[in-house]
């Protein structure tokens, strides 16, 4: 479980193909304090590490989190967003994360309003993954970041970011079209599978 807070960036160094699994090292600044068997959040995405020193460590990607998400298409020197689990009696300053990424969004809007940065993201409509909601003041998880939704609609929604969050995260170094990994709101997605056992179908 993780709350969408990252504590750190890091930078992929190695990338070995191995069958249908990749594994990715990265250095980062916690590095000499992880373990293995340690769960790392890696842009929302929850990897386990499998080999780790003072400066970096390896997590290994399966198949499906590759088509799943956007690890397939992770390069050297890719900046990723890291969170390390939380420990039970910390805190929980952003929400209740599982990373578990449900989808891929695509960025389709960037602004500089007002002192933050708003930016749009389009995904598959919700007609067809009623799950996958978003409500205005509601919560989103994107590559890892905790953000609270502005505006909402069928297949996209927009979020506003302080610059201390654009400047920590590596959403500085998204262009338009690029892909991002997208958790929607667990509690939002119980309650559509609840309402929709619920309600008749086609409605």
């Amino acid at each position: 479980m993780f709350t969408g807070i990252i504590e750190s960036l890091g930078v992929i160094e190695g990338i070995e193909k191995e069958g249908s699994n990749v594994h990715f090292t990265l250095r980062c600044p916690f590095s000499s304090e992880l373990k293995i068997d340690q769960s790392v959040s890696h842009d929302g995405t929850c990897l386990t590490v499998v080999k780790c020193d003072a400066e970096r460590y390896t997590v290994t990607a399966i198949e499906e989190t590759l088509i799943r998400t956007r690890l397939g298409s992770w390069k050297l020197g890719d900046q990723v967003n890291l969170e390390r689990c939380v420990r039970l009696g910390d805190r929980l300053d952003g929400h209740m994360v599982q990373g578990h990424i449900d989808t891929t969004g695509v960025l389709v809007g960037s602004e500089s309003r007002d002192g933050s940065y708003v930016l749009t993201f389009e995904h598959a409509s919700t007609l067809e993954n009623p799950a996958w909601i978003t409500v205005p003041k509601g919560s989103v998880t994107i590559n890892g970041i905790s953000l609270t939704v502005v505006e909402s609609a069928q297949n996209s929604f927009s979020v506003a970011l302080i610059p201390y969050t654009w400047n920590e995260t590596n959403m500085h170094t998204l262009v338009p079209r690029d892909t991002v990994n997208l958790e929607f709101d667990i509690f939002g997605k119980y309650m559509s599978k609840i309402l929709s056992a619920r309600l008749p179908a086609g409605s």
